[in-house]
C-alpha cells in the first residue's frame, strides 16, 4: 500500500513537532535536575558558616551555665550530634544542630 505523498509530509511534519517537544522536555528536566542538585550544596556551604570551632566552644559554655533540666538535655544532645557531623564532615548537619543547641540555650 503506497501513501500520498501529502499524508507522508503531515506525518513528517507531525513527528517533528513531537520531537521538538521531546527536546524541550528534556532541556527543562536536565535544568531542573542540575537545580536540584546544587541546593544542598548551596544550604551546606551556608549553614557551614554557623558550624565553627570558636561557635560550638560558645554554645558549650552557655549550655554548662544552664540550670539542669530538660532544656539543657536537649540542648547537650544536640552540641553532641553537632560536634559527631562537624567530625564527619557533614556541615551542613552540623550547623543545624549548632542551631537547635543555640536555642536551647536561650530558653533557660
Amino acid at each position: 500500500m503506497s501513501q500520498i505523498p501529502a499524508m507522508s509530509l503531515a506525518l513528517a511534519q507531525e513527528q517533528e513537532k513531537e520531537g521538538n517537544v521531546m527536546t524541550k522536555l528534556l532541556g527543562v528536566i536536565a535544568i531542573a535536575a542540575v537545580a536540584f542538585a546544587v541546593t544542598p550544596a548551596q544550604a551546606a556551604k551556608h549553614a557551614a558558616g554557623g558550624c565553627s570551632s570558636a561557635n560550638l566552644e560558645k554554645t558549650e559554655t552557655a549550655i554548662e551555665n544552664m540550670a539542669d533540666g530538660d532544656g539543657k538535655f536537649v540542648a547537650q544532645k544536640e552540641i553532641a550530634a553537632a560536634q559527631d557531623s562537624l567530625l564527619n564532615g557533614k556541615m551542613g548537619a552540623c550547623g543545624a544542630h549548632l542551631n537547635k543547641a543555640m536555642h536551647a540555650t536561650m530558653g533557660r
